[in-house]
Order: structure tokens, then C-alpha cells, then sequence
């Protein structure tokens, strides 16, 4: 075979070039036929009862009944110990439960189509972050084919990555599952408690303390009393603790969350 350099110097002299080498054609391998799964007969397979959507979708209803909010966001306190800031359901959660009862039911869930937005922005620490924002619309078809009216849902997420996207995307499937499932979490009822609106008098520091250190207050009242302080004004305000000790209201709202949460441990 000539080199390049040689067909250059041919080229130069006015010589006639030698062709290159043509490799022989070998046609394909001809391709393996595709198996042939008869769902009848394959109990691996079983096929769904040929229902209208609308009421397939309800049977998958029915196997999911509730989800509840066992996932635990983590944060770290100012020694960088975690503790646990609250409890959500999380897209794992929701497709460990859809997932079974729509292949059960015949049901798929397609993403027809999707509008984004972004924009650069940052976290409370000054990082540079990215935040996504996505509309999907979905199309939910039943076993027999016909399909229940186009939905929609959006997600949101903050990302320094290039996981933005995918992270919103998940949050606007988990939105639609829980939403267009209706599924409850197993929480007590909010109307359980009953609230009579009125003017509030300001509580004071020390009554904030009594209540926090109290063992009887839930988890979810300090999380509720740390907002109030906020609101107030008073998270920085010391007051003498359950030892004697002066410590601010946020510093020990803090200390007895991660201590009932069992967040504190290292």
C-alpha cells in the first residue's frame, strides 16, 4: 500500500495516482428472530383483565391504598452532626408501590411531552446552583387501549450538577402518582385539632423554654415554635436551660429536636 507521503510526491510529479483498495463487501449475519412470549400461557406474564382505564386505574388504586413518609431528609447542625429535618415520600417510594399494581392492571404511564425552564441561581451559603423547572404532561392508557384524559404535573429541583433535570423530571412523576392516585399517607387528620382564630398574645421567652424543654412537646411543635421564634424575633434570645445553663431559644429548640428524632447520635 503507498504511504502518504509517497501519494503526495506522485501527486507533485504529475504521476498517476494508484487507486486505493476497495475491502470486499460481506453481507450481515442475517439477525436472530425475536422469542415469541405468549403471555396466556406464561404465568410470568399473566395478562390483565380487558377493563376501560378508568376503571383499571381504580383497581391500581386499590392495591397502592397509602404511601407513607418514611424517607428522612438529613441535614447537619453547625458541629456537622445530621439530624433529621423531616420526613417525605420520596419517587422510590411511590414507584415501589405503582409500579407492581400497573403492570398487574395493564397500565402505562407515558410522558408525552415536556416544557422546561431554568435559571441560575444560588444556595444560602452564596454556592452556585441551577434550578430546573418542568411541566409534563402525561398520557394514562388502560389495557384495552383507550386512555384517561392527558394530566399534568411539574417538578422543581436546585442542583450544582447536571442532575437538575433528571431530579425534576422524578418529582414531576411522584406529583402525578400521588396526586392522580389520591394517596393518603397514614397521618393523623388535620381536622383532628381544632383552632380557634384570634389575636395570640406574645409569649415570652421563658414560656417558649417550658414548652421546649417539656418532654411532651412532639417534633413537630418545635419545628413549629422554631418558625414562630423566627417570626418573632427571639431565636438568639438566652434563656437559662433545663441545666441552669444560658443558651439561645434556636440553640436549644435545636438540641432537644435532634434528641427526640434520634438525630443527635453520632
Amino acid at each position: 500500500m503507498t504511504s502518504l507521503s509517497e501519494r503526495a510526491e506522485q501527486h507533485a510529479n504529475g504521476d498517476q495516482l494508484e487507486a486505493p483498495a476497495v475491502p470486499a463487501y460481506t453481507a450481515p449475519a442475517s439477525a436472530e428472530p425475536l422469542p415469541v412470549f405468549d403471555f396466556e400461557d406464561n404465568p410470568a406474564y399473566p395478562m390483565p383483565d380487558l377493563v376501560p382505564v378508568h376503571i383499571a386505574w381504580l383497581r391500581v388504586r386499590h392495591d397502592v391504598r397509602s404511601i407513607a413518609k418514611k424517607d428522612q431528609h438529613i441535614e447537619k447542625d453547625k458541629n456537622n452532626r445530621p439530624y433529621v429535618k423531616y420526613n417525605f415520600r420520596g419517587i422510590e417510594a411511590a414507584l415501589n408501590a405503582f409500579g407492581p399494581a400497573t403492570l398487574r392492571h395493564g397500565i402505562n404511564v407515558l410522558a408525552v411531552d415536556m416544557a422546561t425552564t431554568y435559571r441560575d441561581t444560588q444556595s444560602s451559603r452564596g454556592n452556585k446552583m441551577r434550578e430546573a423547572t418542568i411541566v409534563t404532561t402525561w398520557q394514562i392508557v388502560g389495557p384495552m387501549g383507550d386512555s384517561l384524559p392527558l394530566l399534568k404535573s411539574a417538578g422543581e429541583s436546585l442542583d450544582s450538577g447536571d442532575k437538575g433535570t433528571a431530579k425534576a423530571q422524578s418529582l414531576a412523576l411522584r406529583a402525578l402518582l400521588l396526586n392522580t392516585g389520591m394517596v393518603p399517607t397514614g397521618d393523623p387528620e388535620p381536622e383532628a385539632v381544632h383552632v380557634e382564630r384570634g389575636e395570640a398574645p406574645q409569649r415570652s421567652a421563658l414560656e417558649y423554654r417550658d414548652e421546649i424543654v417539656d418532654t411532651e412537646t412532639t417534633p413537630g411543635r418545635l419545628e413549629q415554635i422554631s418558625y414562630e421564634l423566627k417570626a418573632a424575633r427571639m431565636l438568639h434570645v438566652k434563656v437559662p436551660n433545663e441545666n441552669g445553663d444560658e443558651e439561645t431559644l434556636d440553640d436549644l429548640g435545636m438540641r432537644h429536636y435532634k434528641e427526640r428524632t434520634q438525630g443527635g447520635a453520632s
